[in-house]
């Protein structure tokens, strides 16, 4: 439940020095470059570096072969070993791409072949059924045979007025959706004159336009060829597919050391630079940091100054969480909400316990928690979905306070067989479907509400006395007074509620009003305590009437915020409620349907729920507790990595 202390690199050194400096660093896993304007307020004279990366080509040329080859482009985890420098990568890469486009050139020219051979060969069977002497009439030397098609409704205007067409042979071939397929002969001294008249009625030609062979012949040369054809296009395909299987692992080595020095590149863009030299800033973690920086000064012509991020708050210091591994999944919601400042409180480990908690409260069902086991197993190691990491501790709590609620997939005697044959308990823990139960959850779950606000208002002194704001941590809504006043109230709820006895008297309700007025004056009192010299307000008058509104939306925050919890009792009692309903529709379905409606029930409740839990409980994290303690504004900590897997 904490942040990692990270220190502040600034060097400076010459350009020539500059890609020793990218190799450190970017073979380091663990600098986060910054803009030189953040460190420094003076940087006139000062230029953008410009440099463009060396690797881009290689990794241009690996990838497009990666298309030809259908490899799937991503990153893998290469051997320590395999460190290859840019003259290795860029020759590589120049014979592979040689290699492979001569693969891939030599396809192309057969599929284009292949394309035109097939088409050709479609074309020419609509004419094979000809019954005339087709090959005399070819070898007459004064006529011309024209194949294509023609829609068939103007092959009814041929030999009309407008379209006269004695001196031409038409011959319907064969029949194609709305065209027919068919060959004219004609006088070649006729021949322009009757491609007007054709063109008129839309005859569309074949690729080949003519014929020199008769259409028989022709099909079984042009099926032959297209066997041919496919047969060399399947070879040389089943080479590439060859290649690229034997192959596929070393070019994504390849690939990712070229992508990962190509990355690492990018730290250039934050260097300025003047004259000769340059200069660069950024974060690197305390546990590297001495290791990189003897590295650095052991270039030449390179300085390295290093301080501590507590030392350079002004510059918002990179956050790097580091939490246990069971709190360690949660942090998919910390930095949803949004990561810490740095020195402010890690909520993680806070969100990982009371989201389990509460989500097992609401969700509770030994069936249905083990479905969200289940379901968060597969979506994790499957899918890698951060949420399914989330999901398995969620549904084991589940399936505890199920346990409690002797709730089996709805079956609230479900766990009888336990509690009164093995323990010989008279009844299970908690019963919910009984009446006295309602009123019970609906105060034990505004005591837990009460008890987490508590909580995370504690927090929040912790975080502000952290940060130096000792004005936040006693004066605030959820500082010291906020506390005291929120759980006097709460504290004297209780005693006249739970145990009939009145804590409301005049000294007590004193201290809760005195508590009231230092919040009501929080403003300049936290200024007047953090040493300010501008701690009173420029009119009284527009401070308390300012306040007086901002008092009342105090107060209703601190109702609202608790009354939000009774959401608590509402899922366990609407999870008892939904089941019954479902039971209620199987026994209407009769024996037969009985079980199919009921597991589908279950199911359709279960996947319901589960969405509905999961988003409730992180809204009272996030609206009801976040909001006391924690601000969510720091800067995440995003070093110069290359992602295994991404792309």
């Amino acid at each position: 439940m904490s942040v990692e202390n990270i220190k502040a690199f600034s060097i400076i050194g010459h350009k020539r020095a500059i890609d020793d400096l990218v190799s450190v660093l970017g073979k380091s896993k663990v600098f986060q470059p910054d803009e030189v304007s953040n460190f420094y307020s003076d940087i006139q004279g000062f230029n953008r570096f410009t440099s463009q990366s060396k690797y881009s080509e290689p990794l241009n040329r690996i990838s497009n072969v990666m298309k030809i080859l259908s490899i799937t482009p991503r990153y893998i985890r290469t051997k320590k070993k395999f460190n290859p420098d840019f003259e290795t990568i860029d020759s590589y890469s120049i014979r592979l791409s040689e290699k492979v486009e001569a693969l891939e050139n030599k396809r192309s020219a057969l599929q284009k072949e292949y394309n035109e051979c097939k088409r050709a060969k479609e074309e020419t069977s609509h004419f094979v059924s000809i019954d005339r002497n087709i090959e005399e009439l070819l070898e007459m030397e004064y006529v011309k045979a024209v194949f294509g098609r023609i829609p068939k409704e103007n092959v009814k205007k041929l030999g009309t007025e407008n379209f006269k067409t004695d001196f031409i042979e038409f011959i319907p071939c064969s029949e194609e959706g709305t065209y027919i397929w068919a060959v004219y002969f004609v006088p070649i001294t006729q021949y322009e004159k009757a491609e007007r008249i054709f063109s008129r009625l839309y005859f569309e030609k074949s690729s080949f336009g003519s014929m020199e062979e008769a259409p028989e012949e022709k099909y079984k040369r042009l099926k032959a060829d297209v066997e041919k054809l496919k047969k060399q296009l399947d070879q040389i395909n089943k080479k590439i597919e060859n290649y690229s299987s034997e192959k596929e692992k070393k070019i994504l080595s390849y690939y990712t050391k070229a992508a990962e020095f190509n990355l690492h590149q990018t730290i250039k863009t934050h260097a300025m630079e003047r004259g000769e030299s340059f200069c660069l800033t950024g974060w690197v973690p305390e546990k590297q940091a001495k290791e990189i920086k003897t590295k650095l000064e052991s270039i030449e012509s390179v300085e390295v100054s290093v301080s501590n991020g507590n030392d350079e708050l002004q510059l918002s210091p990179p956050v790097k969480l580091k939490n246990f591994f069971l709190a360690r999944p949660f942090q998919f919601y910390t930095e949803m909400y949004g990561v810490p400042k740095y020195k402010e409180i890690d909520p993680t480990a806070f969100i990982a316990f009371t989201y389990v908690v509460l989500f097992g409260i609401m969700f509770g069902d030994v069936g249905h928690g083990f479905l969200v086991m289940i379901a968060g197993a597969l979506m994790w190691f499957v899918r890698r979905m951060a949420i399914g990491k989330i999901l398995l501790p969620c549904g084991f709590s589940g399936m505890v306070f199920g346990a409690l609620y002797g709730s089996v997939f709805g079956y609230e005697t479900g766990m009888d067989w336990f509690y009164k044959g093995i323990l010989h308990m008279e009844e299970k823990p908690i019963e919910v479907m009984s009446s006295s139960f309602t009123s019970n959850i609906l105060l034990i779950a505004v005591g837990i509400g009460m008890s987490l606000l508590c909580v995370a208002m504690l927090l929040n002194i912790y975080t502000s006395i952290r940060q130096g704001d000792f004005g936040k941590a006693i004066f605030d809504t959820s500082g010291v007074c906020g506390l005291i006043f929120y759980a006097m109230i709460c504290a004297g709820l209780v005693g006249m509620i739970i145990f009939n006895t009145n804590l409301f008297s005049v000294p007590y309700i004193l201290i809760i009003a005195f508590m009231f007025i230092l919040i009501f004056l929080r403003e300049p009192l936290s200024k007047l305590v953090n040493g300010r010299k501008d701690w009173a307000p420029e009119s009284w008058g527009n401070f308390v009437l300012e306040n007086v509104f901002e008092s009342i939306e105090v107060l209703l925050s601190y109702v609202s915020n608790t009354m939000s919890f009774l959401r608590v009792a509402a899922f366990v009692l609407v999870h008892a409620g939904m089941m019954q309903v479902v039971f209620t529709l199987a026994d209407t379905a009769g024996t037969v349907a009985y079980y199919p409606v009921v597991v589908i029930g279950n199911l359709l409740v279960c996947a319901l729920e589960a969405l509905l839990v999961s988003i409730q409980v992180l809204r009272l994290e996030y609206y009801e507790m976040f909001s006391r303690f924690y601000s969510g504004e720091g800067r995440p900590y995003e070093p110069v990595k290359l992602r295994l897997g991404r792309n």
